[in-house]
């Protein structure tokens, strides 16, 4: 009975609004009257999968310049009429897509919409701002080569999959590709994949669902054109060998590392037991198994977890720690002693039963706030899960079995194949 009424407290297709618009964008909405706020956020199909080798960056180059001035208004009029409302927006590029957003309350929601409308739609990537934006990108770039945690990620990416897979690149890209884009580039990429055409945009907050979609449509509904078909994530083949690198950066204290795999998308049907394996692996309660052996029982690390990335390709599922230098290959040999034990016996009941209580009790927390409800209605599009799934979810999670949880981590996680990145402060 429980289970039943707090299912139907969730967000389902009885108060989830789905309308797809003329020109292709799907609007998703939600009412929520608890505040006076609102949010909007989505995303389109234009990401660094649609980028030639040679401009790696160019995605992300391209969200830095369309935050920075339109045709009607100047980057300080721009941000002058966000702060004046208390407001805020962001447009950030990934493997896929260009998510964006904004927030504010709910009297400015037409102001709002209009804004976001202008800034995707009709950027004025003026020379100075585009400078502005190299400079700041290669700065962070310089950044990260001085960042252990960066730094591992990027190698560790390079170690699990193949060159020819948008996973082994950074996104961000490198100084030579940022350095050799041009603004032609910029606009040519603007023009070319941004299109209204599936689309997808949330509202979440104090209007009823119906005229939050009235308002999208009243913003974007004129919005036309399309791209070329988008070329779909490869799989990434299995490890077959270990892959280990080590690097050096100076004056840094500890040792950072990057250990794992290649992981299951988040369609495949794999993904569910592996979420709950992950879950009880390196992250319930102080991490996990992982957190347990490594940081609580021996003292190694400052912070070790696990994270399963799924999403539409093969994301990685990696073990991350920050260790002392003089602790790491110990805490390797953990690792390793922890991943066997994983596959070779099965969890106990309450050890189960534990992990899935904390993974359907944490799930109002993550849907208290109208950027929680937004971030998983933007899920459930992207993957089709259907308007029902936060509704399922608790039955779904309850349902994994210890077999499954062992069969799928003697699938994915193998202990004598794996991409290992380490980064050492330099003696």
């Amino acid at each position: 009975m429980y289970k039943r009424k707090l299912a139907l407290s969730l967000p389902g297709p009885d108060d989830i609004a789905r309308h797809v618009l003329p020109n292709g964008i799907t609007v998703l909405a939600r009412e929520n009257f608890s505040s006076p706020t609102v949010i909007v956020s989505g995303y389109l199909f234009a990401g660094a999968i649609d980028v030639p080798k040679e401009k790696i960056g160019l995605a992300g180059f391209t969200t830095d310049v369309l935050e920075r001035g339109t045709r009607t208004r100047s980057f300080a009029q721009l941000y002058e009429a966000i702060e004046s409302i208390a407001a805020s927006f962001s447009i950030n590029a990934g493997v896929r897509t260009t998510g964006f957003g904004t927030r504010g309350l709910i009297e400015h929601l037409p102001l709002l919409l209009d804004i976001l409308n202008d800034v995707l739609r009709h950027p004025a990537f003026e020379k100075d701002q585009v400078e502005k934006a190299r400079a700041e990108i290669l700065t962070d770039i310089q950044e990260r080569e001085t960042d252990p945690h960066r730094m591992a990620s990027l190698t560790f990416r390079t170690l699990a999959y193949p060159e020819d897979h948008p996973y082994h690149w950074s996104q961000t890209g490198y100084r030579e590709t940022i350095e050799r884009i041009t603004r032609d580039d910029l606009v040519q990429f603007h023009a070319t994949h941004f299109a209204p055409k599936n689309a997808v945009i949330t509202v979440v907050g104090a209007i009823k669902a119906q005229d939050a979609v009235k308002a999208v449509a009243a913003a974007f509904g004129d919005w036309q054109g399309s791209r070329p078909p988008q070329v779909e994530l490869p799989p990434a083949p299995a490890l077959t060998e270990r892959r280990e690198q080590r690097l050096t950066i100076e004056d840094k204290a500890q040792s950072d590392l990057v250990f794992g795999w290649p992981g299951p998308a988040r369609a495949d049907p794999d993904f569910v037991p592996c979420f709950v394996a992950n879950t009880l692996f390196g992250v319930f309660g102080m991490y996990g198994r992982l957190g347990k052996i490594i940081r609580e029982t021996n003292g190694l690390a400052y912070y070790v977890y696990s994270n399963i990335e799924g999403g539409k390709g093969p994301g990685p599922w990696r073990i991350i720690a920050g260790v002392n230098p003089a602790n790491v290959d110990k805490t390797v040999e953990l690792i390793l002693q922890e991943l066997h034990r994983l596959r070779d016996t099965r969890v106990t009941k309450e050890e189960l039963q534990d992990t899935q209580s904390y993974l359907t009790g944490s799930l109002p927390l993550q849907l208290e706030t109208n950027a929680g409800v937004a971030h998983a209605l933007l899920n459930i599009e992207r993957h089709n899960l259907g308007l029902d799934y936060l509704q399922r979810y608790t039955d779904m999670i309850t349902a994994i079995t210890a077999p499954q949880v062992q069969e799928v981590v003697q699938r994915w996680l193998d202990p004598e194949h794996y991409a290992l990145a380490i980064v050492d402060p330099q003696e």
